[in-house]
């Protein structure tokens, strides 16, 4: 017994934490966009961290249950009901057989994370319940889900009360700019003394490509490259470079123009350069931006970037000890 989708909204999918270790074969790691509210909506409802939840995107489902539930839905602020009744969100609350989840329009934010007791049971990918829809891996038949689809649940070993809540002060705010942090990288020699300093003083817009695969961003000065003789097999534009690994959250600015973060479902390695790499503990944030946004790049050391993961984890401790 599980649920089965009435409509599936604009791109709802079935993500874990991914399936590491497979990056080198070409195969990403997927997962969650936002890692952090998928760990607390599978602590709400008392399943272990990296159980299957459903990762929807600006638009969410309607969700029939078949077998009674404990849920929470966290992320982004997608307002719910069920049977027409409002839930709170970053909450847990149960759901009876026969009664319908829904959601209204989105207020802020990006993508919303649906946990239910016992986790989405799907079968296992490479270690993963992830879908990567680019190889048709994981996930519910490879794909998105769609009209009519029927998804099992797994049984829970922990029953939690109804109303158990990640404080408000736990939860990351979804305001209409943000900022992330960039280690600049590799390649960032590559770039004028002018450029580098006009990219991080610059106000970028997300553009309409943003997806799992990488983010896009407008509206920000073209960059300019140090002459240099291409080396042999880089091609002829200045921003091409003798193929690469692409690491995860590295930014590429292909032409010089638009810089790409790329993300989840990113390919492996490719013949852009890269700036640098937006740091661990902002690759979250990126999944609930939404198109046209303001945002700013700020460059941070190492150090910095150390600090910021470790107080990530920090927060996700508290509420581990709080729910």
């Amino acid at each position: 017994m599980g649920i089965k989708i009435i409509s599936p909204g604009l791109a709802t999918s079935v993500q874990d934490l991914g399936r590491p270790g497979y990056y080198h074969l070409g195969i990403p790691i997927s997962g969650g966009m936002d890692r952090f509210a998928l760990r607390a909506a599978n602590h709400l409802v008392g399943n272990p961290e990296g159980s299957a939840v459903l990762e929807a995107v600006f638009l969410g489902p309607e969700i029939e249950f078949t077998t009674d539930a404990m849920v929470a839905v966290t992320g982004a602020e997608l307002p719910l009901k069920v049977d027409g009744e409002p839930k709170e969100i970053w909450t847990s609350f149960s759901v009876k057989s026969g009664q319908t989840l829904s959601f209204e329009f989105l207020k802020a934010g990006a993508r919303s994370y649906i946990a239910v007791s016992g986790g989405i049971d799907v079968p296992v990918v490479l270690g993963s319940r992830s879908t990567y829809g680019l190889g048709a891996l994981g996930g519910h038949e490879g794909r998105n889900l769609q009209s009519g689809d029927k998804l099992e649940i797994g049984d829970s070993s922990i029953t939690v009360d109804e109303g158990r809540q990640v404080p408000a002060n736990l939860r990351r705010g979804l305001g209409s700019s943000a900022e992330l942090r960039v280690v600049p990288g590799l390649y960032w020699h590559r770039i004028t003394e002018d450029s580098q300093k006009y990219f991080f003083d610059d106000t970028w817009k997300v553009a309409s490509e943003a997806d799992r695969i990488g983010y896009r961003f407008q509206h920000g000065r073209a960059l300019r490259f140090n002459e240099r003789k291409q080396p042999f097999g880089a091609g002829s534009d200045p921003s091409n470079i003798v193929d690469s690994c692409y690491p995860y959250g590295s930014i590429q600015v292909p032409g010089g123009t638009e810089p790409i973060v790329l993300h989840r479902d990113a390919v492996s390695g490719g013949g852009y350069f890269m700036i640098g790499t937006v740091i661990s503990a902002d690759m979250d944030l990126i999944g609930q931006l939404q198109p046209n946004m303001d945002v700013k790049f700020i460059e941070v050391d190492i150090d910095t970037a150390l600090a910021a993961r470790m107080n990530r984890q920090s927060n996700m401790q508290r509420i581990r000890e709080v729910v």
